[in-house]
């Protein structure tokens, strides 16, 4: 599939920054996994003239158009109309629209009003989305060489429609099967990534491989196209066996999405719980692990031991390694894991102390200095961190390295 794609956002909450457009982010992950190639990003308002501009300076570098937002039932929800405008069609009367769109009032018990009756016109001839996470629903059509693809604006209907109804239509676009994988790597940054793979990926036509870098961890995407999906696969194994023999161990999982959730599946796997003793990172790592569904299995609890009196008397470090190095030193991130490990009664303990900023501490350690710990049945290990400035980047360097040693731990 070699088309071009520009998303136009329609919403003038967008330009005000009422709003973040995250459609927009999941939109072109998505249409970067098949394969497609997204050129341009345009935000628009609610205003049928600068909607226009947009889309006929779209129509002219760009085969694939995707419109999000503006398909609602208020009367600044132009977007139908204007693109049926800007590609010569009528919109038509759709009774399924209509029908879906009365079943969904009903079911939460509300009055339809009149003016949702726009939802129930379609451009002449388009494919039609059935939403079944709202009323508006989505279209697809082509003219003149360009597809255009209409999905409604709210993030949650906008995501289900993209996957559930856009993805088919695009795949149906391309003879064939795009097929990509994801591999997930820690330890490493971008340029240092992109600078070992320079040359392969530059002679790489298929499959292709791109790195992406991600706060504090990078990803490298595999795509292959093939007439077949299990043909596609087989192109794309020997390249990640290559990649794997390459970074070893920094490469932490594949289709994955973060460090935690392959933490979660190894400790599954060996029946191991975990358990964390914060400081600096202020139950960062707790959060993570209990984002997870089912995460109750394996992880134990936390305890946000941000005072020195807190991780004395609830962690019991000891007074004089208080008061000899200092909360934020290697012998108390190793007296904190272990402490976390014995009150929370878990296989496996992380501990976070350091300095987040914006000023050092009372002892001159400097903004970024971090010690992360791991207390295992074998012992404890502590690891230096120094994570540069930025209170949410030093927190995230050390939950990050936190569950980077479990897993190492786990899969050692």
């Amino acid at each position: 599939m070699s088309h071009t794609a520009e998303l136009i956002a329609v919403g003038t909450e967008l330009l005000l920054g009422n709003i973040a457009n995250t459609d927009a982010q999941m939109l072109s992950q998505g249409l970067s996994a098949l394969g497609i190639n997204v050129y341009y990003h345009t935000v628009v308002g609610d205003n049928p003239g600068r909607l226009r501009a947009a889309v006929e300076l779209a129509k002219a570098r760009a085969d694939l158009i995707i419109t999000t937002g503006g398909l609602g039932p208020t009367c600044d929800d132009l977007t139908k109309n204007v693109l049926a405008e800007c590609f010569g069609r009528k919109l038509v009367y759709n009774a399924e629209a209509e029908a879906r769109c009365r079943s969904f009032f009903q079911k939460i018990g509300r009055e339809m009003t009149a003016n949702n009756a726009q939802q129930f016109y379609v451009p002449e001839g388009a494919v039609v989305f059935q939403n079944d996470w709202g009323t508006a629903p989505g279209c697809a059509f082509e003219e003149g060489g360009v597809h255009v693809l209409m999905l409604p604006g709210p993030p949650r209907e906008c995501t289900a429609m993209f996957r559930h109804r856009a993805v088919p239509y695009l795949r149906s676009l391309s003879e064939g099967a795009i097929v990509s994988r994801t591999l997930k790597l820690f330890g490493i940054g971008e340029s240092g990534m992109e600078e070992l793979l320079r040359e392969k990926m530059n002679a790489m036509e298929n499959p292709t491989l791109a790195p992406y870098a991600k706060e504090g961890e990078c990803e490298l995407r595999i795509t292959a196209k093939a007439p077949t999906e299990a043909e596609a696969r087989a192109l794309i194994a020997p390249v990640e066996e290559e990649l794997r023999a390459l970074f070893g161990h920094k490469i932490y999982g594949a289709d994955i999405s973060s460090l935690e959730e392959a933490v979660f599946a190894l400790l599954r796997e060996r029946g191991f719980t975990l358990g964390s003793a914060e400081s600096c990172t202020g139950g960062l790592i707790a959060k993570r692990m209990t984002d997870l569904p089912g995460s109750s299995a394996v992880f134990r609890g936390g305890v946000v031991s941000y005072t020195n009196a807190v991780k004395e008397g609830v962690l019991g470090v000891p007074h004089a390694l208080l008061e000899e190095y200092g909360a934020v030193s290697e012998p108390v991130a190793r007296a904190m894991a272990e402490g976390a490990r014995r009150v929370l009664g878990c296989d496996i303990a992380v501990s976070t102390t350091g300095v987040a900023g914006p000023d050092s501490d009372d002892r001159g350690n400097p903004v970024g200095l971090v010690y992360v710990a791991i207390a295992t049945p074998e012992g404890t290990r502590v690891r230096e961190l120094h994570a540069g400035s930025g209170r949410e980047r030093v927190r995230t360097a050390a939950a990050h390295n936190a569950f980077d040693l479990v897993r190492r731990y786990l899969t050692k």
